[in-house]
């Protein structure tokens, strides 16, 4: 038995599913447990809202849809914003192979139709928790994740292995992200030093830095401002 206070929530959800009884069903569902939820019956019009509007805090997305499945939409919406919003696929395709494809196009968890609302309530809560206790304790900047407690670093859900100056660096540049920072005010803030050694030990570990965290990956995210220093953006 699911006891209501433990599922109330003001968390908002976007759902795309075009069976109209489902959708119907699950979005009663929700709203009757304190969620806020926009339902789509297409899979591009969906989209087009997210690409616009990045405010949920949980998406359901089912496979098949029409203008665009849902395997599709998970793949966009983690290239553009990352890997902090949780994704619930809702599928009739219960293989493994559909299952492992929507975990690799980067859904979270998934639930085989036909499902009892109890545990689609406990699989969200559950989602969101783990969401929300990241947050509390992590900053995150795009789809890089770092936890200052256990000092790992994780970009589209891949850790990278930081020494422990590497680590305190990008720390300074996620803290000032969208700031200039100069090799000066680094030298002094990550290193102690107060004044300039004319040392390139700065751009020494700006250059570990990328080969770890942006070299992977197409979107670039520590910047040169040619100079003036770095950039995180």
């Amino acid at each position: 038995m699911i006891n209501d206070s433990e599922y109330m929530s003001t968390s908002y959800i976007c759902m795309v599913e075009d069976e109209l009884n489902i959708s119907d069903f699950v979005s009663r569902g929700l709203k009757d447990f304190g969620y806020e939820i926009d339902v789509f019956h297409n899979g591009q019009e969906a989209w087009n809202k997210l690409k616009a509007d990045n405010r949920y805090d949980l998406l359901l997305l089912d496979i098949r849809m029409p203008g665009m499945t849902g395997l599709e939409i998970c793949q966009h919406y983690r290239e553009k914003y990352g890997y902090h919003t949780p994704i619930l696929m809702l599928t009739a395709l219960g293989t493994t192979e559909d299952i492992v494809m929507g975990l690799h196009a980067g859904a979270d968890d998934y639930v085989v139709k036909p499902f009892k609302f109890a545990e689609l309530i406990a699989r969200i809560k559950a989602m969101l928790r783990r969401t929300q206790a990241l947050q509390q304790n992590s900053l995150i900047y795009h789809d890089l994740t770092i936890d200052p407690s256990t000092h790992k670093a994780i970009r589209s859900n891949i850790e990278a292995d930081l020494s422990v100056k590497e680590y305190r660096l990008l720390e300074y540049m996620m803290q000032h992200h969208g700031e200039v920072i100069s090799r000066r005010q680094l030298l002094k803030d990550v290193w102690d030093k107060d004044f300039d050694t004319n040392t390139n030990i700065v751009d020494v570990y700006v250059k570990y830095l990328r080969t770890k965290i942006d070299d992977p990956f197409k979107t670039k995210l520590i910047h040169t401002i040619i100079g003036m220093g770095y950039m995180l953006k």
